[in-house]
């Protein structure tokens, strides 16, 4: 495989002259076309893809990790701007989900223009995931991801009706894997089935051991001193060499994560770009 190149155009945190934004986004070049994780919550998307020299009109695949709106807020700029781009997603986006604080209930929902864009953008350019499946050599998708972790869960209280009667496992949660000449190279978008059952997952259907680098979200945030222990010391079972931990990571829990693990662990940016 040829160069990789990753680029964080949309993260809570940003480099000087970039917006910052509770959302994620990731670009990836790559010599066979260039990838999109997510599409950020509103604001920032096109304004830091612009910056950052990211042309959205030369997108080949938008894959969407899960479907809700700090993810899928630039989904109709894009789709305006590029009618060609195959897009990656599992039916369960367009849940009616909500998340309790309390008793207060905040629509965490993918945005109706996202939901209208994507309905309207060529059916045979809208593919489902139901299963693993490959965008290009050496490059793949999880699609739905077995939850077998005991000590892991979506990291938050998601609910399918706002009163909290139903709960949402976010069944559409998927991660992005390339085959990298050091090992496999796995994109995150919040890692809502668990960071455990995602990377033992993409080990098991790759068949590949190694692990060059993690980047993404963790949602960790929210997570207790017993699910950091645990996860610190499966993660340090593996043959690990880099966490790069952005959006909903949580700074605690990535704090924790670099004082307990062997691997490399450092926060991303929007802004943020590195070769493999």
């Amino acid at each position: 495989m040829k160069t990789l190149r990753f680029t964080i155009v949309v993260d809570n945190r940003a480099a000087e002259g970039l917006i910052a934004e509770h959302g994620y986004a990731l670009h990836i070049e790559t010599s066979a076309g260039n990838l999109l994780l997510d599409t950020g919550n509103k604001l920032a998307f096109v304004a830091n893809a612009e910056a950052l020299g990211v042309n959205l009109q030369e997108v080949s695949a938008l894959v969407l990790s899960h479907g809700h709106y700090d993810h899928t807020g630039g989904i109709a700029d894009i789709l305006q701007q590029n009618k060609d781009v195959e897009i990656y997603l599992h039916a369960g986006v367009f849940q009616p989900r909500y998340s309790l604080h309390g008793e207060d209930a905040s629509i965490v929902k993918m945005p109706l223009a996202a939901m209208q864009a994507v309905m309207h953008h060529a059916d045979e350019k809208v593919n489902w995931l139901t299963q693993p499946v490959s965008l290009q050599d050496r490059v793949g998708l999880t699609g739905p991801i077995p939850r077998e972790c005991s000590f892991e869960d979506t990291g938050g209280s998601f609910y399918l009706d706002p009163a909290g009667k139903v709960i949402d496992t976010i069944e559409d949660d998927n991660a992005l894997w390339f085959h990298g000449p050091e090992g496999l190279v796995i994109c995150l978008g919040c890692c809502h089935a668990g960071i455990i059952n995602t990377l033992n997952y993409i080990m098991d259907y790759s068949g590949e051991r190694k692990i060059d680098t993690v980047i993404g979200g963790l949602h960790l945030l929210h997570a207790d001193e017993s699910r950091l222990t645990k996860t610190a010391e499966a993660l340090n079972g593996l043959d690990l060499k880099r966490i790069v931990a952005c959006h909903c990571s949580g700074d605690e829990a990535v704090q924790y994560l670099a004082d307990h693990l062997s691997c490399e662990v450092v926060a991303g940016y929007a802004g943020m770009q590195f070769n493999i």
